[in-house]
């Protein structure tokens, strides 16, 4: 499909000739704005602190020789901490007063370009901007509640005994991780939008700029004897992964600059320019030698920078096995540890990754899969750096596997499907060097890859998938090539949907549903799973906005789709993992049959003959293992999803043991089901399940 017309910045030249030239330069925005605030909000968005550094830098007139601004502790920085930074000496304290957390970028502070377009990408065309690098993060003093009452009021000068000159003090805690490059902290007046400096820290430096941080794996192949482990360093050096019994792999090491981000002449773009951040060194090795569905440990770095903690990963099982424990979402995205705001802020993403966390430490996942919009850096590069942070707890442990997402590709003039700035100048270089994934080139972010009995068909919506392109012809190789004996189960994942009940007149592009999804019917995929729309929500088996076949209630309610008489796809939205949610705009769609605009996830249990797929609302997050006696001991069936009637309970030492008959273990909803020395183990979550459904096979 060839790409239309760049007409965002057609809009742009053309409408800053119209507008009304005596608005305040200071306030209005850029002139897509007035034409499309839902447009303009993907583009940037819009707020006060997302637009700061076009705000034109005022003069602090405050002669005050009290004031001082500290950090505790005051000395090199760890991998991750968190400091206090305190403002006192304040004679007025205001509630504009504000403290921003800065870090170079490709420009001293005090040296910036005067031109007002320069800037326009941020969506704001003041006359200066503030700093030559976006600030990483920042806090109004206000947050500390003695500041504004001066609870904390000192006298700095006397006169006869009594205090004739009294100042206030405020104290923040921001949550820093090791950028690489050094910060420091910047005290404001006048709020985000007339700002001016009051005082400013030293720098601070990170002890060890050039530690191997964020260590993620990912599937390289279908075999489960080999993983991918790419991590992040200051340090360009080649370095190891140490893994296993002895063995050792050195790693290839790349990076970007700002020459690889896409940008215009006329209309530089955050990734370019102001949101430029030294990305260090990207290192990545293959782990080889390692056998499916087991258990190792890693460490990777060297002697000159250091090592990682010892890791535990698992390995994923082998294509043709029989079981595949997994979870997938979309839209995840980050949000501060601290009382912050940020560029771009994804406010579930923190309770989100913090229930997966939880199901990786207690059950056996096997594999992640995040389908697009992945950090929501948008150009703004340091806030790659807090997203690979936060999912390491459980990207470090299983494959953590990626689908491209219009926040990671889509610019005017970069190939992409949709002629929009939504990466924010990324065009997926980026995301590419940060999650390698098993494709056959560069910008050919597609693949197929398989665990257990499950294939996957990964694909991206942002790139060409017209009839008879390169990638459409891809999509019929593979998904035609599958072995259903060895991989019954056929999983198609993307970015873009094909349905939803929020907005589809904005969220679906009918010309990819007409071209792709004769394909997903034409090889009978079973389950379809797509984000960008932030809600969750569940199709009958649906082709052409027709249910083909409605699933039927089991005996614990569970909607049960019978594929041995295949009819169509069921197909979900799954982009609920930490972008604000979206509302259902409608619910006249006969075709939608679960609805859920609550933040979480979702996980898959396959084996051959049966597929079981559930949302999990994130806000609760304990599990429990017990165990359970399957009907080859002549106990009761047990089916994934289910809910566990009559049961008994009785506490042991460290687990519980359940027993047919008896007990208050009714109402849990299971989860797994495993085999371990001839005892049959059920693993039942606590959390709150709020839909779920199965699909039994031939």
């Amino acid at each position: 499909m060839e790409n239309s017309t760049p007409w965002l910045l057609k809009i742009f030249f053309s409408l800053t000739i119209i507008l009304d030239s005596s608005s305040s330069s200071s306030s209005w925005l850029h002139p897509l704005a007035s034409i499309s605030m839902a447009e303009h909000r993907n583009y940037t968005a819009i707020s006060d602190f997302r637009v700061l550094n076009r705000r034109k830098l005022l003069k602090c007139d405050d002669p005050n020789s009290h004031l001082k601004i500290s950090v505790d502790p005051n000395s090199s920085l760890s991998n991750e901490e968190y400091l206090t930074v305190t403002v006192s000496g304040v004679l007025l304290p205001s509630s504009s007063d504000w403290v921003a957390m800065i870090s170079p970028s490709s420009s001293n502070v005090a040296d910036c370009p005067l031109s007002e377009a320069y800037y326009a990408q941020t969506g704001d065309l003041s006359d200066l901007p503030l700093l030559c690098q976006y600030p990483v993060k920042a806090q109004y003093v206000k947050n500390d509640p003695d500041y504004l009452n001066c609870t904390k009021r000192e006298c700095q000068e006397s006169v006869l005994g009594k205090c004739v000159v009294a100042t206030c003090s405020g104290s923040l805690t921001f949550h820093v991780i090791n950028i690489r490059t050094n910060i420091e902290f910047v005290f404001f007046a006048g709020g985000f939008d007339t700002p001016c400096i009051l005082t400013r820290t030293n720098p601070l430096d990170f002890t060890n700029p050039n530690m191997p941080l964020y260590g993620h794996l990912s599937s390289i192949d279908s075999t489960g004897k080999s993983m991918r482990l790419t991590w992040v360093s200051g340090d360009e050096k080649p370095q190891q992964v140490q893994y296993g019994d002895g063995m050792s792999q050195n790693s290839v090491v790349t990076t970007f600059t700002q020459d690889d981000m896409c940008s215009s002449s006329t209309l530089p773009s955050p990734a370019k320019d102001f949101g430029w951040h030294d990305p260090g060194f990207i290192h990545t090795a293959v782990m080889t030698g390692l056998q499916p569905s087991s258990n190792f440990s890693y460490k990777y770095g060297s002697d000159s920078v250091g090592w990682s903690n010892q890791i535990q990963f698992k390995t994923p099982p082998d294509a043709g096995s029989y079981k595949l424990y997994f979870i997938a979402y979309g839209d995840m995205g980050k949000a501060p540890l601290d009382s912050s705001v940020e560029h771009y802020i994804q406010p579930g993403s923190v309770s989100v990754i913090k229930a997966v966390t939880d199901e990786v430490n207690s059950v056996n996942v096997d594999s992640i899969f995040h389908i697009g919009d992945i950090s929501y850096a948008t150009g703004f590069l340091v806030e790659w750096d807090f997203f690979l942070e936060l999912i390491n707890p459980v990207a470090s442990q299983v494959a953590y596997m990626t689908a491209i997402g219009n926040h990671e590709r889509d610019y005017v003039d970069s190939g992409s499907v949709y002629v929009t700035p939504d990466s924010g100048g990324e065009c997926g270089v980026v995301y590419e060097t940060y999650f390698p994934m098993p494709t056959s080139a560069k910008d050919k972010p597609w693949y197929s890859i398989e665990q257990a009995s499950v294939h996957f068909t990964i694909i991206s919506t942002e790139h060409d998938w017209s009839v008879n392109s390169e990638q459409y012809l891809w999509m019929e190789e593979d998904m035609g090539s599958v072995n259903r004996s060895k991989t019954p189960w056929l999983i198609f994942m993307g970015h873009r949907p094909m349905y939803t009940s929020s907005n589809a007149d904005t969220s679906v592009d009918p010309r990819f549903v007409n071209a792709v999804e004769p394909l997903l019917l034409q090889y009978k995929v079973d389950l379809v799973l797509f984000g960008h729309v932030h809600n969750y929500e569940r199709t009958c088996a649906v082709y052409k906005g027709e249910c083909k076949a409605m699933p039927e209630k089991d005996a614990n309610g569970v909607d049960t789709y019978n594929n041995s008489n295949y009819s169509a796809p069921v197909q979900a939205v799954i982009g609920m993992a930490g972008f604000s949610l979206d509302k259902f705009t409608t619910d006249s769609n006969s075709w939608s049959l679960s609805r859920i605009s609550e933040f979480g996830y979702v996980r898959g249990n396959a084996t051959k003959d049966e597929l079981y797929f559930e949302f999990v609302n994130a806000n609760t997050r304990n599990v429990e293992v017990q165990k359970w006696q399957s009907s080859e001991n002549g106990g009761e069936v047990v089916v994934v999803g289910s809910v566990v009637i009559g049961v008994g309970v009785r506490v042991g030492a460290e687990e519980v043991e359940l027993e047919v008959g008896r007990g208050d273990g009714i109402g849990k909803e299971v989860v797994a089901v495993s085999s371990q020395g001839g005892e049959h183990r059920i693993h039942v979550a606590t959390r709150d399940v709020v839909d779920w459904f199965r699909a039994a096979g031939e």
